[in-house]
């Protein structure tokens, strides 16, 4: 997984620090929907300007010219709105004017390099030659800028932005920065709105569910609309269990690979009595059986799961209801006495 992920390099300095923390685990570009101007709008608007390209506000001046035409420009080509590439340009490595490590040249520490900091490998797989000469260079904008787009569109983008760039870094403050920056490039008239498509009521978890609880969960939700591959571990696909694995990974909890691993490894729990984070188990997939359960989806709220559900379905990764006829159990993985101890000290730095 870690080869192909796109970091943020924390062109601020110490600010830098808030996102590369140990709990975050950026994992490139995902999947929310754009409203401009007006008000906010309901969470599930579906907006066909979701890629439409707003005018440049006074903030927009600030850019260096040659990166605006660049964010422009792939913006339209692609149908990204040049002022979140322009934000993500921003806080990444302002524009390319940051001096740290891996901006200019090399790599900083996590492997990351050029201005909208690329890792080399996935750089090889999504980077475009934005001049035509022949060459893709992480390090040129010229290149880099629409790569950032080209990959924004195939994670699907713009009708699902918030949680792509939710997935880009796996902080909902880096998420806010960088439509911040947004709005200030458009003048003020630019808003985004969460939408989700089929799953767009189920954006929401129970009063009371926070910490590493809700980050386990988002990170599971920003996988929505990726492809189901069966044995792939992401960060471009998954199947089921690894969706599980990854999404208790992203805030440092390790539980087992497989969804045989994974189901004597929590607390079995009484149906009925199933919490956020929770795991449920069918009777469904090769080699399964009654006490040998071969599907797992986590649990968000009563009766409702993210889960990867198969390689056929529209989409492959969503939310739906957990109450089947093939359900086998369900288990509490946060009980086990390892993740108790991690979770405690979670809380105690918190």
């Amino acid at each position: 997984m870690t080869t192909r992920r796109l970091l943020f390099a924390g062109a601020f300095g110490a600010a830098g620090l808030l996102f590369v923390a140990l709990i975050f685990v950026p994992v490139m570009f995902g999947a929310s929907q754009f409203m401009f101007g007006g008000g906010a709008g309901s969470r599930c608007t579906d907006v066909s300007e979701a890629g439409a390209q707003p005018a440049a506000g006074g903030d927009a001046e600030a850019i260096p010219g040659a990166f605006l035409e660049l964010y422009q420009k792939a913006g339209k080509e692609y149908g990204i709105p040049w002022n979140v590439l322009a934000g993500v340009g921003k806080v990444e490595t302002d524009h390319g004017r940051s001096e740290l490590p891996g901006v200019a040249s090399g790599e900083n520490y996590a492997g990351a390099g050029g201005p909208m900091q690329f890792l080399a490998a996935t750089f090889e797989s999504y980077g475009v030659d934005g001049d035509d000469d022949g060459e893709k260079d992480r390090y040129d904008p010229v290149d880099a800028i629409p790569s950032a787009a080209a990959y924004l569109k195939a994670s699907g983008a713009p009708e699902r932005m918030r949680d792509a760039i939710f997935a880009y870094n796996h902080s909902w403050d880096y998420v806010d920065l960088v439509l911040e920056w947004a709005g200030k490039y458009a003048g003020g008239e630019f808003e985004v709105v969460q939408s989700n498509g089929v799953n767009c009521e189920d954006n929401d978890l129970p009063a009371g569910v926070g910490g590493l609880v809700k980050e386990i969960i988002d990170f599971a939700m920003a996988q929505r609309g990726k492809p189901y591959v069966f044995g792939a571990n992401g960060p471009d696909a998954w199947d089921c269990s690894s969706l599980i694995q990854a999404a208790y990974r992203s805030v440092g909890l390790a539980i087992p690979r497989t969804t045989f691993q994974q189901w004597p490894f929590g607390k079995k729990i009484e149906k009925g009595q199933e919490q956020p984070g929770d795991l449920v188990f069918f009777n469904s997939g090769p080699g399964t059986a009654a006490n040998n359960p071969g599907h797992v989806g986590m649990v968000i709220s009563e009766g409702k799961m993210i889960v990867a559900r198969c390689s056929t379905c529209v989409p492959a990764i969503a939310v739906q209801s957990y109450e089947r006829s093939d359900w086998i159990g369900s288990t509490r993985p946060l009980a086990k006495p390892e993740l108790q101890r991690r979770l405690a000290e979670a809380e105690a730095r918190s």
